[in-house]
């Protein structure tokens, strides 16, 4: 095992657990099946994916069984610093030169839509587990693009819905300045208003911000009653911890998480995150299923997953199954079954993938317990309700997706 998170690549061969025999239709090209797992290693979503999609994506592999009709599989891994340049540039070479088979993590919107579309032109499916935004599966969505997780119309459908319902029908954003900000505030936006609430305004703010001083000043002085907070990662802990110090909580403000990860609540503590709702895809003990990978994922990492990290596993695990149904890597062929599959496993139940490759699944609305409630550390979560499914995905009737509506 290499890892080398400042070179920008690691590679994780899994060893063959078991040499089965090749049925005589199978066909694996280059006799071996490689899964590239791109993602964030070192910045402001190191902590959400990053080193722990890997792990996530090994457990997938041994779990398996560590071979695939008698050929080995193997795990490339890559740090894309959050630029899109090197995520494609990083995916070009895994496909052209190294022929990675299947890409998954993805963690940041814009590397998300690079990769995809490069991808696609070379015919390799892209399980998107880390980015959040609704166009890679609507206006660029694509024949071999998957969006595993959450998608950014996917989480308002809780949280928003349920503070506007709450009296909280004003709402002032504090967005990240990119693509996956910008869809995360217009779509809480739609459903905001939808529900007949209105956005005030908001205020963009640079990616890995240090100072939300100033943001969190105007947000106050803005007149709403929610502060939506359309980022993530280290962003999210950071604006909720500074809010928190200009104490808009006590002066009668609430604030929108709408995308908070397990993680971002361990790390800021109960007493600072307690009472915060938002939606997410995966509760580590939200069963006696999740609770027994929960625990041998943090026996190996240290940490709890995240509902992506446990994406991960979930949709490297689906491949691998999909590939060894059909008997074969062709990426048509694997995505077609991949489509025509119901997906059971400790992260989704009753999962399908749809023509615009949104895995169509429930969602969770969840809050931070209180010190007092919480019986362990990472005891952090009350689940308040189930979103089904066809609540919280674009109606395949609605979607602008040009695979769908032809």
């Amino acid at each position: 095992m290499l890892k080398n998170w400042k070179t920008g690549i690691t590679t994780v061969a899994a060893a063959a657990a078991v040499s089965l025999p090749m049925a005589a239709s199978a066909e694996l090209s280059d006799d071996v099946l490689k899964i590239g797992v791109l993602s964030d290693m070192s910045g402001v979503y190191k902590t959400l994916e990053g080193p722990g999609a890997v792990i996530a994506a090994e457990m997938a592999v041994e779990d398996f069984g560590g071979s695939i009709m008698g050929k080995p599989i193997e795990i490339v891994s890559a740090d894309h610093q959050n630029k899109a340049d090197i995520a494609a540039s990083t995916a070009r070479e895994w496909i052209d030169a190294d022929n990675v088979d299947m890409l998954t993590a993805l963690d940041n919107s814009s590397v998300a839509l690079a990769v995809q579309g490069l991808a696609a032109e070379r015919k390799v499916i892209t399980l998107n587990t880390g980015a959040g935004t609704t166009a890679l599966t609507e206006e660029q969505c694509t024949p071999y693009g998957i969006h595993y997780v959450y998608d950014t119309h996917a989480l308002p459908v809780g949280t928003a819905t349920a503070m506007v319902k709450n009296g909280g029908e004003k709402w002032f954003f504090l967005t990240a300045d990119y693509a996956f900000g910008h869809s995360l505030r217009d779509n809480t936006g739609a459903v905001v208003e939808n529900l007949g609430g209105e956005v005030v305004g908001s205020i963009q703010h640079p990616l890995s911000t240090n100072d939300f001083s100033s943001y969190l000043l105007q947000a106050q002085s803005s007149g709403a009653q929610v502060i939506g907070l359309a980022n993530a990662g280290q962003d999210t802990v950071n604006a909720i911890k500074q809010a928190n110090q200009f104490q808009i909580v006590q002066g009668g403000q609430k604030l929108a998480g709408m995308l908070v990860f397990i993680t971002d609540v361990h790390s800021m503590g109960l007493d600072i995150a307690q009472g915060l709702q938002f939606t997410t895809a995966f509760v580590w003990n939200q069963d006696e299923e999740a609770l027994e990978w929960s625990n041998r994922f943090y026996e190996r990492h240290g940490a709890m997953p995240t509902m992506v990290q446990a994406g991960v596993y979930s949709a490297v695990s689906n491949y691998l199954k999909a590939v060894d149904e059909v008997g074969s890597d062709d990426s048509d062929a694997v995505r077609a079954k991949l489509g025509e599959m119901e997906l059971n496993d400790f992260f989704v139940k009753g999962g399908k993938i749809a023509p615009n490759g949104s895995m169509l699944h429930d969602m969770y609305l969840v809050e931070v317990k209180s010190p007092e409630e919480s019986e362990s550390e990472w005891d952090l979560l009350n689940v308040v309700s189930r979103i089904p499914a066809d609540q919280a995905y674009i109606s395949m009737e609605d979607t602008k997706c040009s695979l769908v509506n032809k």
